[in-house]
């Protein structure tokens, strides 16, 4: 039987020229996410890469999404070995793993969480030491699904590769393919491969050879800064179609996250790969012909989104609003 397919954004709150304007300030940017759930299945929370989200923040997103909803999230950048000491990378502090899976739970208890996803750093190369962390994270989760995203042509090159897919099989890891600029060797070459039952992603960064290699923050639009041609994305429709139809989830998540870039993509793979999405709301359509010099016809053809609920009024549980996501 054919598998789902479910499309996405690496986060909600950075999308320009695609929320109401009342939504862009104040208390009411809580309601980013109740309004971005109106028009897809599921979302990554990314900004737990840069700092753990508290639980009761956690319960706010997991309120404010349908029932079905499905949230990815990052581990947190000392687990991946992003943070460094003395040049070197460190291993994550007790306290560092214990808020981590503690922010999981709302996500695991409600249902709605789809993958923890580890985005390995460019100098995370393949080596013994490298395993053992793999060994390490999948042992951390021992009921979740670990996905795993390299930065390292390591992983891949010299015949690398098969041994790579084989330790990730071994451990029941999801392997992330990805699609950004082939240049130098903190990249990943485009493949999507199945390297367990459960799950198939593919994330897209863009395509910009030029702020590749820029340093990232919580706002990392200018590193992202690329709008993907439909013809570009096509390219990735058959691997993603075959992924499905041997029976494997797919998700399909845009990190191409400067103004609506991300959110215009996710659109054009839902027309691509037949996957129902809502009507686009008109900042979309408005993209999409100063990009086409047209509307695209499968516009016309989406079913308009359900209704929004608005809910001005601080959540009480929520405690201090976490205003960014």
């Amino acid at each position: 039987m054919v598998a789902e397919i479910l499309v996405g954004t690496c986060n909600w709150a950075d999308h320009t020229d695609f929320y109401p304007l009342e939504l862009e300030r104040g208390r009411r940017q809580r309601e980013k996410l109740s309004y971005y759930a109106r028009y897809f299945p599921m979302v990554e929370i990314d900004t737990s890469f840069y700092g753990t989200p508290r639980p009761a923040v956690v319960d706010g997103w997991v309120a404010r999404t349908p029932e079905r909803f499905l949230f990815n999230i990052k581990a947190f950048r000392s687990l991946t070995r992003h943070e460094r000491e003395a040049g070197q990378p460190r291993r994550p502090t007790d306290d560092e793993v214990r808020d981590f899976l503690a922010a999981l739970v709302p996500l695991r208890q409600s249902g709605k969480l789809g993958a923890v996803h580890y985005q390995f750093p460019p100098w995370f190369t393949s080596t013994p030491a490298a395993r053992d962390v793999l060994l390490e994270t999948r042992e951390r989760h021992p009921d979740d699904i670990v996905a795993i995203e390299f930065r390292h042509r390591s992983w891949f090159d010299n015949d690398a590769w098969p041994a790579t897919e084989d330790l990730l099989r071994e451990l029941d890891c999801v392997y992330v393919g990805v699609d950004a600029p082939q240049l130098g060797s903190g990249t990943a070459p485009p493949i999507l491969a199945i390297t367990s039952e459960k799950l198939c992603i593919a994330r897209f960064h863009g395509r910009n050879r030029r702020t590749w290699y820029r340093p990232s923050g919580p706002n990392s639009a200018d590193r992202f800064d690329y709008l993907y041609s439909a013809a570009e994305l096509s390219e990735w429709v058959p691997s993603i179609r075959e992924a499905a139809r041997r029976g494997t989830t797919v998700y399909v998540l845009l990190n191409n996250n400067r103004s609506n870039y991300a959110v215009v993509n996710a659109f054009d793979f839902g027309a691509l790969l037949d996957v129902a999405l809502p009507r686009p709301p008109q900042p979309i359509v408005d993209r999409l012909v100063a990009r086409d010099a047209a509307v695209p016809a499968w516009v016309a053809k989406g079913a308009a989104p359900p209704p929004w609920e608005t809910s001005p009024t601080p959540d009480a549980a929520q405690g201090t609003l976490d205003l960014s996501t």
